[in-house]
């Protein structure tokens, strides 16, 4: 935002109305220019709307409120959010904004929560949709849209992406306990989360710590305080045991494409590393459990199956189709295909377990061809600002930084590695998501905030700094 600012200073010498002293030269004095020190506070200052959303992240993940039975009454991840809209509201009015940031993406959830209420009514039980949409993608939403507007800097987004690595260091030490103590378990030795909600089953628990694996692994990389280094790669080795541990097919294929990205980009940063990651994926695997591998070769051999739930997804899959065929533009209601029980379906009951057939499903056409454009908008947007922040020379010439960036010294290359941590976590997320209905949860719309971010980020800090700047530099 442009600020006017008054300098007092030698008014006499600047004003041409005003008589100078006799036998003195008028000295005209130029304008005293902003301290550098003045821009960066004003860069790297978090508001009431940035601490609201942190703290809704904060308990979201580490949700205190269901082990601590008093805070649950309390509602506290509603007043942190509520607390932060408002803030948000407020400060962007005072600037003459806009009450909330639009972006594309942006229009492409506010088009899927559009489809949510249009076929409500059409839906086998609006009710059950209608609560949906305000007990889930309502808040998601809002969410959304106040961390597009707090993370506006990259001290607050590396602040921000360090609560959701602790927080998932924090479940998957929970997980890897449990596991060891043979508690949590379903079907004999597949590791659930030990808390209800966003990490309840192993399926879900295993997808999001595929998604986030990639900040933690670029903070363990990223040049740094040894000491948080060391924290962020224990954190790592103790995501990797959770996924293990879940015994998801999901997860064991997403964690395959999310290692061949991450070792891809840390063989620049940090070649011995990389090489060493790929020495450990070639030696530890014979050291796994038969179990392990008997669960994931079920996903080519229907006869290592013994659970039989390769053969329902494959039943529910047909299940979904034909749902889809008899109702292509209503579908059945946001979340209610799994009530959507007519006397030829063969899996009652039970979810999609793949997003795409969820949306065609339960919002119709018209819900699927928005959801697929947000995908796409985001994919394009990650490109966008990869381009932008990729090295403009080789070798010496690389490493030097740019005095046209409006960056502070190590940002760039900072921002550079947050990039590749979103690439990596969104194509995590969509492998996962080809073995979940989680087309309305909130892990791919935190990734997506983190995006929008780094591209707000990078728009902003690749603008030319000033000439005097630059030719200090």
């Amino acid at each position: 935002m442009a600020e006017r600012l008054t300098f007092t200073h030698g008014v006499a010498a600047l004003s041409p109305g005003l008589p100078s002293q006799p036998g003195r030269a008028v000295e005209h004095e130029p304008a005293p220019r902003p301290r550098p020190a003045a821009r960066a506070v004003r860069r790297t200052r978090a508001d009431a709307a940035y601490w609201g959303v942190f703290a809704f992240t904060a308990l979201l993940l580490f949700r205190p409120q269901d082990s601590i039975h008093v805070l649950e009454p309390l509602h506290l991840p509603e007043i942190c959010a509520l607390t932060g809209l408002i803030a948000m509201a407020a400060g962007r009015a005072k600037r003459g904004l806009t009450p909330i940031p639009w972006t594309p993406e942006l229009g492409g959830i506010a088009a899927i929560a559009f489809v949510m209420l249009a076929t409500a009514p059409f839906s086998i039980w609006p009710a059950g949709a209608i609560s949906t949409f305000t007990d889930l993608y309502l808040k998601v939403v809002l969410i959304f849209v106040l961390l597009t507007h707090s993370l506006s800097n990259p001290t607050l987004l590396r602040r921000f992406t360090w609560l959701i690595v602790l927080a998932m260091g924090y479940t998957a030490f929970r997980g890897v306990a449990d596991y060891v103590r043979g508690v949590n378990l379903i079907e004999g030795e597949r590791l659930q989360g030990e808390l209800p909600g966003l990490m309840g089953n192993p399926n879900d628990l295993a997808m999001n710590m595929v998604t986030f694996l990639p900040f933690a692994a670029f903070k363990a990389l990223a040049p740094g305080k040894p000491l948080a280094r060391l924290a962020a790669g224990g954190i790592v080795l103790l995501m990797l045991a959770t996924i293990l541990f879940t015994k998801s097919r999901g997860a064991f294929l997403a964690v395959a494409v999310v290692g061949v990205l991450v070792i891809l980009q840390a063989r620049r940063i940090r070649p011995g590393i990389a090489m060493a990651a790929v020495i450990a994926a070639l030696v530890i695997p014979p050291f796994l459990p038969q179990t392990f591998w008997t669960r994931a070769s079920s996903i080519f051999h229907s006869e290592e199956d013994t659970t039989g739930s390769r053969e329902a997804r494959l039943t529910l899959m047909q299940d979904a189709w034909r749902t889809f065929n008899e109702r292509p533009f209503t579908g059945v209601g946001a979340g209610q295909f799994q009530n959507y029980n007519p006397p030829e379906r063969l899996e009652p009951w039970r979810e999609t377990h793949n997003v795409e057939l969820q949306l065609l499903t339960e919002l119709g056409l018209a819900g699927f061809l928005a959801f697929a454009w947000l995908l796409v908008r985001t994919g394009l947007t990650l490109g966008r600002v990869w381009r932008t922040l990729r090295p403009r020379g080789r070798g010496r010439r690389a490493a030097l930084p740019d005095p046209a960036d409006g960056f502070g010294p190590g940002e760039r290359e900072w921002m550079r590695l947050h990039v590749a941590g979103c690439i990596a976590a969104f194509a995590g997320w969509l492998v996962c998501a080809q073995f979940g209905s989680i087309g309305y949860y909130w892990t791919l719309y935190y990734v997506i905030a983190l995006i929008v971010a780094a591209r707000t980020i990078t728009t902003t800090g690749v603008a030319p700094a000033p000439p005097a700047r630059r030719a200090a530099a």
